[in-house]
């Protein structure tokens, strides 16, 4: 189903810890800026979770105590900071002030952010940082990666992508809390977005087909589906926490 049916920047979707919707980032092109949304599930209905003009908010993630949502913030001078909303998409409030500018970030337990941070264009490559309330803010623990970090179901680890100077891509296995990192498998055709099931499957799209890979098994890449008959290529997307549904984002 299109579940916006709009033209226009819908992107970023992200679960509710109980899977009954997503978040995701709506461009309003009147404004010139970005808001998070919530598509509800039972009702098809949407409902606008933050509205602040001249900001902007992107990548909504669910805040590990409950009580409301962790975005990237677009501030009115152009920094990109993390903040974090009320579920009403009231008190909003800065959570780490020094650090800029973020692109995408994780939580990868109660305690713990990890974090897409930009290079200087032609000067310096993205970086992935950690940081944790007992320690800070850590030192880099890569660099030149892509914009996909994803929490491992059923660990404290994250994915995130790692690009090789040959154009190629690899999907890394972080540990958090000691900054090492592994590779798991290449990426497809040197892609980045990807996502976790519940069950530990990792699923990327690959032009109209989706994608998924087991970790341990000695099959690569295995296509699950293929949406050639409608048309248009899978670029982010996300898994709802009982595995049921499928959001991702379509560019036709």
């Amino acid at each position: 189903a299109n579940v916006t049916e709009r033209t226009g920047y819908d992107n970023q979707p992200y679960f509710l810890p109980d899977g009954s919707g997503f978040w995701y980032t709506a461009n309003d092109d009147h404004a010139g800026q970005a808001d998070i949304w919530r598509y509800d599930i039972a009702s098809a209905g949407v409902a606008r979770a933050t509205q602040s003009a001249p900001e902007s908010e992107y990548s909504a993630t669910p805040l590990p105590d409950g009580s409301g949502i962790s975005v990237i913030r677009v501030e009115a001078d152009g920094i990109q900071r993390l903040w974090r909303f009320d579920l009403d998409g009231q008190n909003a409030s800065v959570l780490l002030a020094d650090l800029a500018p973020v692109g995408y970030h994780k939580w990868s337990d109660d305690h713990t952010l990890v974090m897409f941070v930009l290079g200087e264009t032609g000067v310096s490559p993205s970086t992935l940082r950690v940081w944790n309330e007992t320690e800070g803010l850590l030192p880099v623990v890569a660099r030149d990666v892509g914009r996909s970090i994803q929490p491992i179901p059923g660990s404290g680890d994250v994915s995130y992508v790692q690009r090789h100077e040959d154009g190629s891509a690899s999907i890394m296995r972080l540990h958090p809390g000691t900054g090492e990192s592994e590779e798991m498998i290449r990426t497809l055709d040197g892609g980045d977005f990807h996502a976790w099931t519940p069950g530990g499957v990792i699923l990327m799209g690959q032009g109209s087909t989706l994608m998924a890979w087991r970790p341990g098994s000695d099959v690569e890449w295995k296509q699950v589906a293929d949406f050639s008959d409608i048309g248009f290529t899978i670029s982010r997307l996300a898994v709802s926490p009982d595995g049921v549904h499928i959001a991702f984002v379509a560019a036709f």
